[in-house]
């Protein structure tokens, strides 16, 4: 064997981990045993928009997941009530088990009843891991006893199932049944999805995002596609003034100024104040809102003015304003506004801020940077998110590719060069991490997060956004919003074709997988696009969307056997999900399934090991050869 220097250097720390021939060998083994068990199930989820509570259930009932396993293995057995009472214990085990006991149920019979169903469902969804796998999911204070429990197997005498009965007795004359139940539960909701994916839009609209945050900082492996309004709060934890005032006006604007407030300790008093005095309004966030949309749209036009190659002079308006006769002049038509009085605005210099203005912002970006729980926040998003994400054969990202109107990779100039496709994605990626982790950064990398977030070219927008009209122009026909051309190329096949080639994928099973326009079911539209090429998974999680999309949300489910998509009703809350079982109704699209079952080595994760035997393999070559001197087996 030919070994290079460097080849041997690696081979050498290799040799540390893995001393023995025996240990070598072993190893080999193990891996070559995952790569042929089923891939572990993907599930994909966009859009959420705080939305804590429905995002919580369909978290615990991994998108309808359980119920389906919950019928296949008790359907015999157990009436539909008590298959959805059992359910309704593995999501929410604390809170139900508090009831049963209020209820007098807790009897030993029916803890023995309900352990044998939760291990029966927990040995149905392990079987595709290995055991060594399903021991790291475990609860660890509970690993001992769950791996005994779930690995019983008859034999002549019965002896292990005997054993498995007294460990039982032991857990319930210790008074132990609650906490194990809690924890056969845990077990089951991780098993039951082994990698989640969220294709953008965490933030906004909803009240809860931070508490959405906490829950996927728990989870035990996923990653996530940035989408605009995730950008949006990243660029304001970065410090952009732009960002900053576009968050505060969103809140006011949905009425969520809780998630400001109470989630991120973040006060808006200074600005409510300064608001009250300026504006004669009755509701003071009515104000406040008029008062940060002035901020808002200063502070875009100083970004835009810094930085003609955004190309968005367009949306300079504040000095196309008519303030004697409080209209404005668009496309050689004239406008009134709703708002007459203007008092924080110079005439002069309509893009200054004022004294008043200046402090306020900088005392808002000094919350923002000085808030720990939301710089948390940020930091997970970037240490577990991207622009986009290439994982097994699919292509995600929240958003577009950029366009033009034939249909090509539209060219972006910035710096001094042209980016495209992927190289444009990439440069995005940088110029966000630049934003945050830069002791001192540019104020180049500050600006670009405020046009992540609307400008007509980010991938994560692709729109001309047009704020100012929505705000102040009673008008309707100005709101229109016009898309880039990826939107109207998203159902040509040889356009997706094309795309997914620019990220280095070629497969017949490859597909782009976007969140960001919602899907509006109850016109017809279909959320499967270019032959299946493209999937769109914005389905209305927010509620705020409903009505026009006419169900609540999408996950699509991406197992060993194909792909499914569900789409989801509206959640009627925990409580009666706890009184009365109820579930969000979902009901499942195929959108492919495979001749052939997929294995671990049809996957990332099995390329990975593949190489990792590759490696091994040339270890024990070295081991046999006497290039390296295996210690002697024990």
């Amino acid at each position: 064997m030919n070994i290079t220097g460097d080849r041997m250097k690696f081979l050498r720390l290799l040799s540390e981990k893995y001393p023995t021939r025996q240990q070598v060998c072993t190893e080999i083994i193990n891996l070559q045993a995952i790569l042929n068990l089923p891939k572990g199930t993907e599930h994909f989820m966009s859009d959420l928009h705080g939305e804590y509570e429905a995002f919580f259930h369909i978290l615990n009932n991994s998108a309808g997941v359980i119920r389906e396993k919950v019928d296949m293995a008790f359907e015999e057995v157990l009436t539909a009530r008590e298959r959805s009472s059992l359910c309704t214990l593995i999501y929410y085990p604390q809170e139900k088990l508090r009831r049963i006991h209020e209820e007098g149920r807790n009897t030993e019979e029916w803890y023995r009843f309900v352990l044998q169903k939760l291990i029966d469902l927990a040995k149905l969804l392990s079987s595709k891991y290995t055991r060594s796998k399903v021991r790291k999911a475990m609860p660890s204070e509970y690993s001992y006893i769950l791996d005994e429990l779930l690995h019983a197997q008859p034999d002549e005498d019965n002896n292990q199932m005997v054993y498995h009965s007294k460990i039982i007795d032991t857990l319930l004359r210790l008074e132990e049944g609650d906490d194990f139940i809690i924890a056969l539960s845990s077990l089951i909701k991780r098993l039951a999805v082994d990698h989640l994916h969220i294709v953008g839009d965490i933030f906004d609209r909803g009240e809860r995002p931070d508490a959405i945050l906490n829950m996927l900082m728990d989870h035990h492996s996923l990653d996530i596609e940035w989408g605009n309004h995730d950008i949006l709060w990243m660029g304001a934890a970065c410090g952009s003034q732009a960002c900053i005032a576009a968050v505060v006006r969103n809140c006011l604007s949905y009425n969520n100024i809780s998630v400001l407030e109470q989630g991120y300790g973040i006060s808006l008093r200074p600005l409510v104040l300064f608001a009250e005095k300026m504006y004669d309004e009755e509701d003071p966030n009515k104000a406040a809102k008029k008062a940060i949309s002035i901020i808002l749209f200063k502070l875009e036009g100083q970004i835009i003015r810094r930085n003609p190659e955004y190309q968005m002079e367009d949306r300079l308006l504040l000095d196309k304003v008519d303030y004697e006769n409080a209209c404005i002049e668009l496309d050689d038509k004239s406008y009134p506004l709703k708002e007459k009085r203007f008092p924080t605005v110079d005439r002069d210099d309509p893009y200054k801020l004022s004294q008043a203005e200046r402090e306020i912002m900088d005392e808002l970006e000094k919350l923002f940077l000085e808030s720990e729980q939301l710089q948390r926040h940020v930091e997970f998003l970037y240490s577990h998110g991207s622009m986009y994400q290439v994982f097994n054969g699919n292509l995600l990202f929240h958003g577009c590719v950029p366009l033009d109107e034939d249909g090509a990779l539209k060219a972006i100039h910035l710096e001094g060069r042209i980016y495209q496709g992927r190289s444009y994605m990439d440069y995005a990626d940088m110029a966000a991490r630049r934003a945050f982790f830069s002791e001192d950064p540019p104020q180049r990398y500050l600006d670009f997060m405020w046009y992540l977030w609307c400008g007509s070219n980010s991938p994560l927008s692709g729109r001309v956004v047009k704020t100012f009209e929505r705000t102040f122009i009673e008008d309707k026909s100005t709101w229109e919003e016009p898309k880039n051309p990826y939107y109207e190329y998203q159902s040509s096949e040889p356009v997706c074709r094309m795309l997914l080639r620019e990220f280095g994928l070629y497969s017949e099973n490859s597909h782009i997988i976007n969140g960001h326009t919602p899907v509006h079911v109850n016109q017809g539209e279909n959320p499967l696009k270019a032959h299946g090429r493209l999937i769109v998974i914005d389905g209305g999680f927010c509620k705020a969307y409903q009505k026009t999309t006419g169900i609540a949300g999408y996950t699509l489910i991406f197992n060993s056997h194909g792909m499914r998509l569900k789409s989801h009703q509206p959640f009627s809350g925990m409580e009666a999900a706890l009184e009365e079982n109820m579930d969000i109704d979902s009901e499942s699209q195929q959108v492919v399934t495979f001749p052939k079952r997929v294995m671990v080595a049809d996957t990332d994760t099995g390329e990975r090991l593949k190489e990792q035997i590759a490696d091994l393999e040339d270890l024990l070559t070295a081991y046999r050869e006497g290039w390296i001197a295996a210690k002697a087996e024990r």
